[in-house]
C-alpha cells in the first residue's frame, strides 16, 4: 500500500514543516506515486488530471536538488502558456519558503525582454517559462543551461498540440545529456510516448485514474438539432444559472461568434482564444477569476493554464473529437470537494462521440432532453462583481494595500465589498461589488493612490 504521508519522504524537517503550513495534509495520488521516484533521481512519465497536485510533485522534487550556493540554472520548467508558467512559479516559490536564497525567474512571451535580461545577469537557480521565449534567450546567450540537472515538461501534450515540438527539441539540445527529465501530461497521446523515448532514460510511468467520480461531477448530455446549439446553450444557462462557467468550442472562430450571439441576449460573456493580445488575455482571465464575468468561451488550447478553483459548470458547446480531452475539460469543475456540473450538447450525427466517451469511462452517460427543463425565473445572469482597471502596476510600486486603502479611506466603501486585486507590471485591476461600482470608480478617479492620480476605467 502506497503511503500518503509527506513525512515518509526523505525531506529536510524545515521543508516538511513548510509543506504542512501550506495545508498539504497528505499526498495526492500523483504525488504519492511519483515523488519517491523523483527524489531518487529517476525520470518520470506521468499523466494526471487537472487539479491533481502534479505541480507540487515536480516542485518538491526539483527544489530538493537545488544547491543554493551555486548561482547557476539548475532546473528548467517548460509550460505551454504564460498563465500556467505564472501559476507554476507561484507554487514553487510557496514550496521554497523554507529554503533560503532561492532565486527563480519566469521567462514568457508577451513581455519586454529588458527586465528578463536584467534578471538573468545574475543566474537564477530555477527558470520557468514558455518554449518560444526560453529559446530566444538561449539564442541571445542570455540563458545558459549547461549546469541543468532537472528538466520538467508540464502539460507536455498541449505544448505539442501548440506546435512547440521543434522549440522543445532545440532547447533539449542545449542541456546536458545527464539530467533528470520529468514529463507531465494531462492526456496520453502516442506522440507523448514518442517524445519520451527521445528525451528520457528508462522513465517510471505513472498514470493516475483520469475518470472523474460521478459523485463529484453531475454529467448530462443534451441532443440538439442543427442550428439549435446557441438556443440550447441559452436555455441551459438560464435554467442552471451557474455563477461561473467555461463553455468549450473547438475553434476560435466559433468562440467569437458565440460571444457575439450571447452578448446580444444580455449575457456578460468573454472569450479567450489565440488571437488575443497578451494584455487582452490578462484582462479576460482577471475578470473571469474575480467573478466580474460569469461565462468564459474558450478553446482547449487557450484554456490551458487557467486555474479557477470554484468553477460551477463546464459546458461543451461542441464535443471534443477526443474522449480524453472531454474528460480533461469536465475535470475543471467539481474540485476541492465541491459538486461540479458538466453539460454537453451534441447532434444526432455525433452520437459516435458519445459512444467513444462511454467506452473511455467504461460506463453509460445520461442523455436528457432540453424540452424537459421547466423554465421559471428568466432573469439575466448578472455577475456579482465589476472590474476597475488602474493604469499603474508593479513598476509604479503599486501594491494591493494601496488600492484597498484608497477605496476604504472615506469609510463610504467597506472592505468586504472589495474582491480580488491583481497587479501586473504596468497595470492593476480591482474587483468591487456591482452595488458600489459607480461609487468606487468615482473614488479612484477623483482621488489619489499613493499620493498620485491615475487613469481609472471600468471594464465592460
Amino acid at each position: 500500500m502506497t503511503t500518503t504521508d509527506f513525512s515518509s519522504l526523505p525531506l529536510a524537517a524545515e521543508v516538511l514543516a513548510n509543506i504542512a503550513s501550506l495545508d498539504y495534509k497528505e499526498m495526492t495520488p500523483i504525488q504519492a506515486q511519483s515523488l519517491p521516484a523523483i527524489l531518487e533521481g529517476k525520470d518520470i512519465l506521468a499523466q494526471a488530471k487537472t487539479g491533481s497536485g502534479k505541480t507540487a510533485a515536480f516542485a518538491i522534487g526539483l527544489l530538493n536538488k537545488i544547491e543554493t550556493r551555486q548561482y547557476k540554472v539548475q532546473a528548467l520548467v517548460l509550460c505551454p502558456t504564460r498563465e500556467l508558467a505564472d501559476q507554476v512559479s507561484t507554487e514553487i516559490r510557496r514550496l521554497a519558503r523554507a529554503i533560503p536564497n532561492i532565486k527563480l525567474v519566469t521567462l514568457c512571451g508577451g513581455k519586454s525582454m529588458l527586465p528578463q535580461l536584467a534578471a538573468l545577469e545574475h543566474p537564477p537557480h530555477i527558470i520557468v517559462g514558455t518554449p518560444g521565449r526560453i529559446l530566444k534567450h538561449i539564442d541571445k546567450e542570455s540563458l545558459v543551461l549547461i549546469n541543468l540537472n532537472t528538466l520538467v515538461l508540464d502539460e507536455a501534450d498541449r505544448m505539442l498540440d501548440m506546435g512547440f515540438y521543434d522549440e522543445i527539441i532545440n532547447i533539449i539540445n542545449k542541456t546536458p545529456k545527464q539530467k533528470q527529465t520529468l514529463l507531465f501530461s494531462a492526456t496520453y497521446p502516442d506522440q507523448i510516448l514518442s517524445i519520451s523515448k527521445k528525451l528520457q532514460n528508462n522513465p517510471v510511468q505513472v498514470r493516475v485514474e483520469s475518470i472523474h467520480d460521478d459523485k463529484e461531477i453531475q454529467q448530462l448530455f443534451y441532443e440538439v438539432e442543427a442550428g439549435g446549439r446557441t438556443k440550447a446553450l441559452s436555455t441551459l444557462l438560464h435554467y442552471y444559472k451557474p455563477e461561473s462557467s467555461i463553455v468549450f468550442c473547438n475553434t476560435k472562430q466559433q468562440c467569437q461568434e458565440l460571444v457575439d450571439d450571447l452578448w446580444k441576449q444580455g449575457f456578460h460573456v468573454l472569450a479567450i482564444h489565440g488571437d488575443l493580445e497578451q494584455r487582452e488575455r490578462d484582462q479576460v482571465i482577471v475578470q473571469f477569476a474575480n467573478k466580474s464575468s460569469s461565462i468564459l468561451i474558450a478553446t482547449d488550447v487557450a484554456a490551458r493554464g487557467i486555474d479557477i478553483k470554484e468553477l460551477n459548470a463546464v459546458i461543451n458547446y461542441e464535443l471534443s473529437p477526443d474522449p480524453e480531452i472531454h474528460i480533461h475539460r469536465i475535470g475543471r469543475t467539481g474540485r476541492a470537494g465541491n459538486q461540479g456540473l458538466a453539460l454537453s450538447l451534441f447532434l444526432a450525427s455525433e452520437k459516435f462521440r458519445i459512444e467513444a466517451i462511454e467506452n473511455f469511462k467504461n460506463g453509460p452517460v445520461r442523455i436528457d432532453k432540453i424540452s424537459k427543463l421547466k423554465m421559471g425565473d428568466y432573469s439575466k445572469l448578472i455577475p456579482p462583481m465589476v472590474t476597475l482597471g488602474i493604469n499603474a502596476g508593479r513598476k509604479d510600486k503599486m501594491r494591493a494595500g494601496d488600492i484597498l486603502g484608497a477605496l476604504t479611506a472615506s469609510n463610504s466603501v467597506n472592505g468586504i465589498q472589495i474582491g480580488k486585486i491583481d497587479i501586473f507590471d504596468k497595470y492593476a485591476y480591482v474587483a468591487v461589488e456591482q452595488s458600489i461600482a459607480k461609487q468606487a470608480l468615482k473614488i479612484l478617479s477623483e482621488g489619489k493612490i499613493k499620493g498620485r492620480k491615475f487613469k481609472i476605467r471600468r471594464l465592460k
